[in-house]
């Protein structure tokens, strides 16, 4: 059997085209993108969801790789994937958002790690959150859904040299309005009782000046936000069901947008 040069790169594109779109959604969205992953494994993960994937998608246009065309291709893929991972790292956002501020108002915002999905320094307890919902996305598939969201962008959005419009952008921006109202809602309870024992704490000051409320006030405020963290822990599960299930929905109307 003999393939003409034509025909080799044709058949690359199949795989080439994909390859560009996946690798940016690996690379931004969170868990798979986390720098503990190592470098490898995304490699791996990478050539093995295009190579799943490719066989099933529409054909891409006859496209030179090596081309001021196959540029615009791969452009429009890489901007097409780094904005749906992009879009599922503000689930992961609106906790991290949620834990700075309980923990601002436990008196732990002094107490930082470095992140390893976002690649920053967060507080503790955004980084206990995030553990918790990356479990949470873990056990409840959302890591398979995302690849059968990634599957089915190439038939809602075909490759070619357009990509999504400013109505899908729009959309993708519109959306970080959850960040803030998630998180506010995440920390409401712990921040509502928090400002009731701070108001207990005055209350007891201005009754007996020479107590050292300095010296009780912090550690028990401590107490105090564990314990509530510990009980509305259960509360987040439904609020990042809602989030994640809005945020699938977000990436479908994105890829059926032009």
């Amino acid at each position: 059997m003999i393939f003409s040069s034509t025909e080799l790169l044709s058949q690359l594109g199949t795989l080439v085209w994909p390859l560009f779109r996946i690798s940016a959604i690996v690379v931004a969205m969170p868990l798979f993108g986390s720098r503990l992953l190592p470098t490898r494994l995304k490699v791996v993960l990478i050539v093995v969801l295009t190579f799943a994937i490719a066989p099933h998608i529409p054909p891409a246009g006859q496209v030179e790789i090596f081309s001021i065309g196959g540029a615009l291709v791969a452009t429009q893929q890489v901007f097409i994937g780094l904005a749906m991972g992009f879009a599922l790292q503000l689930v992961f956002s609106v906790f991290v958002l949620g834990g700075q501020v309980i923990a601002l108002t436990m008196g732990l915002g002094f107490a930082s790690l470095n992140d390893p999905i976002t690649g920053v320094s967060v507080p503790t307890v955004s980084q206990f959150y995030t553990i918790f919902v990356t479990l949470l996305f873990l056990a409840m598939n959302g890591h398979l859904i995302m690849i059968e969201v990634i599957a089915k962008s190439f038939i809602d959005l075909p490759v070619a040299q357009t990509g999504f419009g400013s109505e899908a952008i729009w959309k993708l921006l519109s959306w970080a309005k959850y960040v803030f109202s998630g998180a506010v809602l995440m920390a409401l309870p712990a921040m509502a009782s928090l400002l009731l024992v701070n108001i207990g704490f005055g209350i007891m000051t201005r009754a007996a000046p020479q107590l050292n409320i300095f010296a009780i006030g912090f550690p028990v405020i401590m107490t105090i936000g564990f314990v509530i963290l510990m009980l509305s822990l259960p509360s987040t599960i439904p609020l990042f069901e809602n989030l994640l299930d809005s945020n699938y929905e977000l990436m479908r109307s994105m890829l059926g947008s032009r």
